[in-house]
């Protein structure tokens, strides 16, 4: 059975808007490909961070990636864009991307995409990940937390019913001040 692994960047004061930390680094570029999306055996997204991951980071028509994207971005970009992806949403009439929907009962759903084989399933988001932690299923936290105070935007699991306990199994500091923390359910 494969582990269901959450990542996010986070700001010390807990927001977790994309645009309120800083810019990823040349490091937490290459954290991001290498450690979640080139390990990860599919990634699962709720409608709205699916819509912001496609916006980005899905190779365009001509095969050409935007001049906007840095040299340090590209391995991310090559990592996420063929992927295989599951979408939880009911309202999307249908999802392309190397994506599937993902309907009906959400624990029994991602149960079942816990039990194929492989090393683990990443989901990203904000509110998909606060179900499924209520439901019990997420078997890894990843945060990378950025040396920046927001003082504003929606934080980390708002409204989660009961706490979780959870336990380091490892860290990594960056040169950019940014440290990477694992933790699991104790």
């Amino acid at each position: 059975m494969r582990a269901l692994r959450y990542s996010i960047n986070v700001t010390l004061d807990g927001c977790c808007h994309h645009e309120a930390g800083l810019p990823p680094d040349e490091e937490s570029m290459r954290y991001w490909a290498a450690e979640e999306m080139e390990r990860a055996d599919a990634l699962l997204f709720g409608r709205v961070t699916y819509g912001m991951m496609e916006s980005a980071w899905r190779r365009p028509a001509t095969g050409t990636w935007p001049e906007w994207m840095s040299e340090r971005e590209l391995p991310f970009a090559e990592s996420i864009d063929p992927a295989k992806k599951y979408v939880v949403s009911s309202t999307l009439s249908g999802v392309d991307w190397n994506a599937e929907l993902v309907r009906g009962d959400l624990g029994q759903a991602v149960q079942r995409l816990k039990q194929e084989p492989g090393e683990y399933l990443y989901v990203g988001g904000v509110t998909l990940p606060l179900a499924l932690a209520e439901l019990g299923l997420i078997d890894e936290y990843v945060f990378l937390v950025q040396p920046v105070l927001a003082g504003h935007g929606p934080t980390l699991f708002a409204g989660l019913r009961e706490r979780i306990q959870l336990d380091l199994v490892d860290r990594h500091e960056f040169r950019s001040g940014v440290v990477a923390m694992r933790y699991r359910p104790s």
